[in-house]
């Protein structure tokens, strides 16, 4: 492997990202939840599980290649009251993320097990952000409160 610590280094900021990601994601489920958006808090709640689920699998491939886990403090999250203003910000955090783990895909090119969960990683995180366009394409088309009515009772999904 041509250079072990750059990939222990980007899988660690990769893990660092996606803990941050999934406690905001928790804590934003909470929020909806509490104003009775159920569909919503469920969806973040099962985001925040599914990236946790990529930090245990990224954080166990630092390990299998003798890197150490660093757990940095966490920096502060914004918590939105506003949805359409969350899906905005949500947006924007996806792009980016997803565009620096593309640009990181090199580290990876020697170690087929890192690149292939990578690439896995990759198309969750395009599905998630489509997922996030097509919601803000309907509230452009139907406005946010026919758009809210579907997530009170978590009708009108892109699961569905």
């Amino acid at each position: 492997m041509a250079n072990k610590q750059a990939e222990i280094q980007a899988l660690q900021a990769i893990v660092t990202g996606l803990s941050d990601q999934s406690f905001g994601h928790r804590i934003q489920g909470l929020v909806f939840g509490s104003k009775g958006l159920a569909a919503l808090a469920d969806k973040y709640a099962a985001h925040a599980d599914e990236e946790m689920a990529w930090v245990e699998k990224f954080a166990n491939r630092i390990l299998d290649l003798g890197g150490e886990i660093e757990i940095p403090a966490r920096p502060e999250v914004k918590v939105y009251d506003d949805i359409v203003e969350y899906l905005k910000s949500e947006k924007k955090v996806s792009e980016e993320g997803i565009a620096q783990v593309t640009a990181m895909m090199p580290v990876f090119a020697e170690d087929f097990v890192a690149y292939e969960d990578m690439k896995a990683y990759l198309i969750d995180e395009d599905a998630d952000l489509q997922e996030t366009n097509q919601d803000l394409e309907l509230i452009e088309l139907i406005g946010v409160q026919n758009w809210l009515v579907q997530k009170l009772t978590g009708t009108g999904t892109a699961a569905e």
